[in-house]
């Protein structure tokens, strides 16, 4: 296969080619011929990936792992970039590379495409994708702003067409074991959780490496900004964009959505109906506009699946001490410790009979009220309620070979395959899991409580006055 624009061309069908004519003389305003040809259960899955950054080369990767899959284009605005791909995944063939993703939702031969772009960028391409009769794998979060997200499940409604959504850590055994435990009722009531995600280094904290050549010839930088607010060129924006809330959502859609997602998953629940967060900006002042220190607090009404329960979320990128990123689970029977790969279940249950004495009010009552006291207790609690159930510990690690994200990939192709839009993680799922998260970005910057409803998929108006804060305001977002 050659790799330029003269066979690009030619490959297109008269139909498609047309479509690519008209749509690249007036950008975002694209004429779309839905490709309607049906992959064969014996047919390789053709895929090009939008994005080849860090996340797109990790998930182009994990895509391969699964057999019956074919890189045959990619897109990215860095022109560095497009050359590691043909290095990197085009050494046995052309890779076609493109700094413009609409040459690839025209290509015939594409039959799903992986958004792995900036997350301003999300909604726009996965609707393009969709319209234009490809499946999508959207990384996280599946949309930058809340107001976005139902566009993109009407857009995945009406294409009939697969998506997944990439938070893999779902299709891990580890997250698979906690939510048969927790549905087989192994901690009993689930009344409170919580996650944390710490880190103490540069490129932890986003300070991703910058290429010498990075300039506006060697990457589009109007392409990038997109609808986000005008600006000159700026490298450290381009490849650092996850320290700017015109282009990323922080701490909450990078890390808090993976912790909101594994806890949907294992819990079978739809979402909090009220955030409020709180942070700052305490140790990486190198002019981004986002906080590396943050704490959310979910409530999550009672459904038919749960009790209520509450939910605390943090991220620190200066926690200079030891980090332990774990997931707990806590019901009234027990607790379920997880992270990708292990999992420590501990059952322990109270006695049905309370007790008495010890740091207790008993020894202040006089000896004739102990001695009724006693003969009270002894008739409402027999022998047999007083002794706990011995602690019980179980141990659960994931095999060596649990590949969660060729796995969450796996999933979406054997969808892709079947024609089914039952994906583990689609965009109902998905935007129930990104929603929440950037209201911890609202809450944050606007210093309020906000309130959701997760079976609607709608912000409910206010009712608590925001509270006046000192910091100065960040950059203004694009869109609210």
């Amino acid at each position: 296969m050659q790799s330029n624009r003269r066979f690009f061309i030619k490959s297109l069908s008269a139909a498609s080619a047309l479509a690519a004519t008209q749509s690249l003389a007036k950008p975002l305003g694209f004429n779309y011929i839905p490709n309607l040809m049906k992959v064969s259960p014996n047919d390789k899955i053709r895929i090009a990936t939008i994005g080849m950054g860090i996340q797109g080369n990790y998930d182009t990767r994990a895509a391969l792992r699964n057999p019956d899959v074919e890189l045959v284009a990619v897109a990215d605005l860095y022109d560095g970039r497009l050359e590691h791909a043909k290095t990197a995944f085009g050494q046995d063939k052309a890779l076609f590379t493109t700094r413009d993703y609409r040459e690839i939702l025209v290509r015939p031969d594409v039959d799903a495409v992986l958004v792995v772009t900036p997350d301003h960028w999300h909604d726009h391409i996965t609707i393009a994708a969709l319209k234009a009769g490809k499946n999508v794998y959207c990384e996280k979060p599946m949309v930058q702003h809340i107001n976005e997200g139902k566009a993109v499940i009407d857009a995945w409604k009406k294409s009939g067409k697969t998506m997944q959504v990439g938070s893999q850590r779902i299709s891990s055994a580890a997250f698979q074991e906690a939510k048969r435990m927790v549905q087989a009722g192994e901690i009993g009531q689930i009344n409170y959780i919580e996650s944390n995600n710490d880190r103490f280094n540069a490129i932890g904290a986003w300070n991703y490496s910058i290429p010498p050549d990075a300039s506006p010839t060697t990457l589009d930088w109007d392409r990038f900004l997109g609808d986000a607010p005008k600006r000159p060129f700026d490298a450290k924006r381009f490849f650092r964009w996850r320290n700017y809330r015109d282009y990323g959502t922080g701490v909450a859609g990078d890390l808090f959505v993976h912790l909101i997602t594994g806890v949907h998953y294992v819990t079978n629940s739809l979402g909090p109906n009220r955030i409020f967060s709180s942070g700052n900006l305490a140790y990486w002042k190198d002019g981004r506009d986002v906080p590396d220190v943050m704490t959310s607090i979910m409530d999550y009404p009672k459904t038919d699946q749960h009790e209520a329960f509450q939910m605390v979320l943090r991220v620190n990128f200066a926690n200079a001490g030891k980090i332990n990123d774990v997931t707990r689970i806590i019901g009234n029977e027990g607790q379920i410790e997880f992270s990708e790969n292990n999992l420590i279940l501990t059952k322990k249950k109270l006695p049905i009979a309370p007790g008495y004495g010890n740091y207790d009010s008993f020894f202040t009552f006089t000896e004739p009220v102990q001695q009724e006291f006693v003969r009270q207790y002894d008739a409402k609690y027999p022998p047999e309620t007083r002794t706990a159930e011995p602690v019980k510990e179980v141990r659960f690690e994931a095999p060596k070979d649990d590949d969660a994200h060729a796995k969450h990939f796996g999933d979406f192709f054997k969808n892709v395959r079947a024609g089914s839009q039952g994906t583990i993680e689609d965009p109902v799922f998905g935007f129930r899991a990104a929603a929440p998260v950037l209201a911890c970005n609202e809450s944050y910057f606007e210093h309020k409580v906000v309130n959701w409803d997760p079976v609607t998929m709608t912000k409910k108006p206010s009712t608590e006055a925001p509270a006046k804060s000192t910091k100065k305001p960040a950059t203004t977002a694009r869109r609210t």
